[in-house]
């Protein structure tokens, strides 16, 4: 049994959710968000809630239940409050800087990397003196943020030596004792 499938979605005050057949659309004061929903999945919107019912008890009911419930708390939050990534880039010389929607990486290679970020995405770069920069990807699409984050981070992960490249801000980085520890 679906334990979260079973728990209503609470609307958040100022957020406003409409249904058209199986389109659910979520608008809030930070954006809209639109999810399609399965047409054996039914939703109900009650007072401040909203409900998921399933037909039956099958193994791909059961799936799409849940699923569409979270898909759907995860819109509620982010279009009232948002949803917010940080990653650091650990290095000597790594560097970031954001030019509209264009963000400039200079990570150790012979070449600037230049990631185009997607329309519903916003990211900023501040650098403090003595700390390494710090790239912020917010957004109200959980999804599209913590995609974004990824591909980032992907672009240098962190190795376990030295702990150098770009890791998300409080992850802890698994580290190496490396060849001198070996020798004695």
């Amino acid at each position: 049994m679906s334990r979260i499938g079973k728990k209503p979605v609470s609307i958040p005050s100022g957020v406003e959710v409409k249904l058209n057949s199986n389109v659910i659309v979520v608008k809030g004061p930070k954006g809209e968000l639109q999810q399609e929903i399965n047409k054996d999945i039914s939703i109900e919107v009650e007072g401040s809630e909203v409900r998921f019912v399933r037909p039956s008890d099958h193994k791909d009911h059961r799936s799409l239940h849940g699923l569409y419930r979270a898909l759907t708390q995860n819109m509620m939050v982010g279009v009232s409050e948002g949803y917010k990534k940080s990653l650091e880039l650990v290095g000597v010389g790594f560097k970031a800087s954001v030019q509209g929607q264009l963000l400039d990486l200079d990570l150790g290679y012979s070449h600037r990397i230049l990631f185009q970020v997607p329309a519903e995405i916003k990211v900023s770069a501040e650098t403090a003196k003595g700390q390494p920069p710090v790239v912020h990807v917010e957004g109200v699409d959980k999804q599209l943020v913590g995609q974004v984050a990824a591909k980032i981070r992907s672009f240098r992960k962190p190795e376990p030596y030295k702990g150098k490249g770009v890791k998300y801000v409080g992850e802890e980085i698994r580290r190496k004792a490396g060849k001198a520890a070996g020798k004695k």
